[in-house]
């Protein structure tokens, strides 16, 4: 009987010193922990989620660049707009102050940095660099588009983006490319056959989906979750751009296809022709750039971008397209206050609005307001002599960026479509002589202004 109250006595004693253990690690994660601030707790002080797997990969990286002296800057659109929305706390946080992680630490797989391509001095030193701080980069490189016409140099090859994983979250590195117009480039992220697919998730990136074109952003470093991070100065800007920044080349290798079957007129009056067309297609987009208003090339104009790479000659205009939703009252003003005086307007803003200007050395500016219905576009036109109304139907169309005699400008990206309808099928094919109330495909008419309102929808003619 002894014996069995020993055993008894002495498991209660265990189960008791258990008991207490358990209590004195309870009390001191919940109180003294709290209390002294250096435990689990998330009370306010503590650096919420600083131990993320994303966070430290930013930070890694970040340190990597910035020992290189590689200036990278932010363009992750998630990051960016939570950024946009806290603009004025960012700006006002100092290094070292911020207590909670809010940007870098929200889960994802990746996070996206930009690179200016010219400012890179020692690609392949960081390349290794990256490797030893364990990060696993993968290049992607493509030839250089600007290249494609000229034979010598058609297959140099240009780094368009890099994938540089660490543990389970990856940077994309976008490389930006300066381009002719003072604006930045990057290329389509294309695999190649040797590439693992399996690398990265690659269809989840923001970037890379096609090629894409930005005004150059000018930068600001600010603290953002303890990071020193430059990022745009405008991001509303810069995420506004976003979802229009899609871009088209110039089809190199077909114009100068093209210029070899239609020999190119180099005379003394195409060429004082094109630098007078180019002059004005400069003002003009200047000028509409001042004013908020989105444009084109149009008509004969995105006919000689697309065909042969250039103004074509014997065009005698300059032609632009604009959404009549895009319209403002003052735009006449502006342009005249550029130098350009009014020529001829056609009809009126809610039909058939035609605008055109007066350029130097007789070269016009024509700009055609474009109206959309349910299933096409169309834009109008007026014969001053009699009033008839015509029309000139599109399919639907988007915008892209290209670049065009030095300069960033939009075209349609269904372009073949829109060159088609205009033009027809036999649009490859030079005509010098074009009458624009029979000869495109697409025009129909459309009516007459009543005399009454004659006065209105004709003026300066």
């Amino acid at each position: 009987m002894s014996r069995i109250n020993k055993n008894v006595i002495l498991a209660l004693l265990t189960l008791t010193s258990s008991a207490f253990l358990l209590f004195q690690l309870y009390y001191y994660k919940h109180y003294l922990s709290a209390k002294n601030g250096i435990g689990l707790s998330k009370s306010k002080g503590s650096r919420i989620g600083f131990d993320s797997t994303q966070w430290r990969a930013v930070k890694k990286f970040i340190m990597l660049t910035s020992s290189q002296n590689v200036p990278v800057f932010l363009i992750d659109p998630l990051i960016l707009e939570l950024i946009s929305k806290n603009f004025e706390q960012i700006k006002n946080t100092s290094h070292g102050s911020t207590s909670e992680c809010k940007f870098f630490c929200v889960p994802r797989e990746f996070t996206a940095f930009a690179l200016q391509y010219h400012l890179w001095k020692n690609e392949e030193g960081w390349f290794r660099i990256a490797e030893n701080m364990g990060f696993q980069c993968l290049k992607i490189e493509s030839k250089d588009p600007r290249l494609d016409g000229i034979d010598s140099l058609s297959g140099t090859e240009i780094p368009l983006h890099y994938i540089c994983r660490l543990a389970t979250h990856a940077i994309h590195l976008v490389v930006f490319h300066e381009r002719s117009g003072n604006y930045l480039w990057h290329g389509h992220l294309r695999l190649k056959g040797h590439i693992d697919k399996k690398f990265f998730p690659f269809r989840k990136l923001q970037f890379g989906r096609y090629p894409g074109a930005f005004d150059r952003p000018e930068l600001q470093q600010v603290t953002i979750d303890g990071l020193e991070v430059r990022i745009p100065k405008d991001p509303v800007h810069f995420l506004e751009e976003i979802p229009h920044s899609r871009f088209i080349e110039c089809r190199y290798k077909e114009a100068r296809a093209f210029l070899q079957q239609y020999l190119d007129d180099n005379t003394v009056e195409a060429m004082v022709f094109r630098k007078s067309a180019k002059e004005l297609l400069q003002l003009a987009a200047k000028t509409l750039k001042k004013l908020g208003v989105r444009f084109w090339l149009s008509s004969g104009t995105c006919l000689g971008w697309y065909r042969q790479c250039n103004i074509i000659p014997y065009s005698k205009d300059v032609d632009l397209g604009i959404f009549i939703q895009d319209y403002k009252s003052d735009i006449i003003i502006a342009f005249q206050d550029a130098g350009l005086p009014l020529k001829h307007k056609f009809g009126k803003v809610e039909d058939s609005l035609e605008l055109s200007f007066q350029g130097k050395d007789d070269v016009k500016l024509d700009i055609f307001f474009f109206y959309e219905e349910t299933d096409h576009m169309w834009n109008g036109g007026t014969q001053a002599k009699s009033g008839k109304k015509f029309k000139y139907l599109f399919p639907k169309f988007t915008l892209c960026w290209t670049e065009f005699v030095d300069m960033k400008v939009n075209v349609p990206c269904e372009t073949i479509e829109y060159i088609e309808a205009n033009y027809g099928k036999t649009w490859k094919i030079p005509i010098k002589i074009w009458d624009w109330k029979n000869s495109p495909p697409n025009v129909q008419s459309n009516g007459i202004w009543p005399i009454s309102e004659w006065d209105e929808v004709i003026q300066l003619y």
